[in-house]
């Protein structure tokens, strides 16, 4: 339900198999001592032609509610910069809605940086 989409377990689930069985994206779990689950995040790899190195695009970073102001975003955060350095990635870019001021704050308080030279577009196809 994320960003006023509607619920859709099984296709998420789907989705998110698919991927790791192709192997077209990066997935990093952060699991409490206990063993269960408090967030994941997930990269796919992408290249830059002005760069000339791989580079990622962080698609998704979630975090259940109750470990939320706990710092598993910046230890996912951080495991994704890791994975990127380790993969020579030139970087690692992500979208967050206008609004969503509290992602704006850590995505910024860890290092990334407002695009102010170029404008994003996209052409729906559905």
């Amino acid at each position: 339900m994320f960003y006023g989409q509607p619920a859709d377990p099984t296709t998420a689930s789907a989705f998110v198999r698919d991927r790791l069985i192709q192997g077209d994206s990066v997935f990093l779990l952060a699991r409490g001592q206990d063993g269960s689950a408090l967030g994941f995040t997930q990269l796919y790899p992408t290249f830059s032609s002005i760069a000339c190195r791989r580079a990622f695009v962080l698609n998704d970073l979630y975090i259940v509610e109750a470990a939320r102001g706990q710092g598993v975003a910046r230890a996912l955060l951080d495991a994704a910069r890791t994975h990127a350095m380790g993969a020579g990635a030139a970087y690692i870019s992500l979208e967050t809605a206008i609004d969503n001021t509290r992602a704006q704050a850590l995505y910024e308080s860890f290092g990334f940086e407002r695009d102010v030279q170029f404008l994003t577009y996209a052409l729906s196809l559905s």
